[in-house]
């Protein structure tokens, strides 16, 4: 082998001593789409207040009942309907005196108060504001915000996810001009998704008379990918 390494021409011993270079790059591409939301969730519910757990038991359930016939009545269906929040706790009464050690004296329950919330889907949008405006004026006394949301955005996030990787092989390929070299095969391509919306504003409303529907916007929603991409990156001689 020697012998045969030392009779072959200076050109080709020249081309075997110096190969490409492979290595590789990794990139990260970003890619979003901005979406007017088609539903939206609202979290709301009865507050009410007893001498004792039942009297507010009682008041409450009334009051929650007559609150869900009426979103059905709105057209809201039962599957739409479902409680996320119940709980039944006493009122305290704190006191300043202290008993015969000086001691604070324990705290009294005067009353029962009991919460009861729904999350109700809305998946008719223009009829958002007269239904939140319907619930507080049959008995709905917290409203603790409202969410919009796409009912499948996945043709949003196939949209985005071509975006991204556009994103990353423009960066991918002036790297790859920058280092003398170009781009070879893929080696991964690894994702995550997110979802931005407006954070919902939590609204608290009493009983009132009815009135002009409640005003809403439901604006534009980021649906994003993030993506990484990694690529053989061919350097040329070395």
């Amino acid at each position: 082998m020697r012998r045969f390494a030392a009779a072959l021409p200076f050109a080709l011993l020249a081309t075997l001593a110096v190969p490409a270079y492979a290595g590789s790059i990794t990139i990260e591409g970003h890619g979003e789409v901005l979406a007017a939301p088609d539903m939206a969730q609202i979290n709301s519910g009865v507050t009410t207040q007893g001498a004792t757990a039942r009297e507010a038991l009682d008041a409450n359930s009334a009051a929650m009942a007559e609150l869900i016939a009426e979103l059905k009545a709105s057209g809201i269906e039962a599957r739409d309907i479902q409680t996320s929040g119940f709980s039944v706790n006493p009122n305290y009464v704190y006191s300043d005196e202290r008993d015969a050690n000086g001691y604070s004296l324990p705290p009294k329950i005067n009353g029962y108060q009991v919460a009861n919330t729904v999350t109700v889907t809305v998946r008719a949008l223009d009829t958002l504001g007269a239904i939140l405006d319907k619930s507080v004026t049959i008995g709905a006394n917290t409203v603790n915000g409202v969410t919009f949301s796409v009912a499948d955005p996945s043709a949003l996030y196939d949209e985005a996810r071509k975006a991204a990787f556009a994103d990353a092989r423009t960066k991918a390929e002036l790297y790859a001009t920058a280092a003398g070299g170009t781009l070879e095969e893929i080696n991964s391509i690894s994702e995550s998704q997110s979802f931005n919306s407006p954070q919902p504003v939590a609204m608290y409303s009493m009983r009132a008379e009815a009135a002009a529907d409640v005003p809403v916007e439901g604006g534009e929603l980021a649906f994003a990918i993030n993506v990484n991409v990694q690529w053989e990156l061919e350097t040329g001689a070395k």
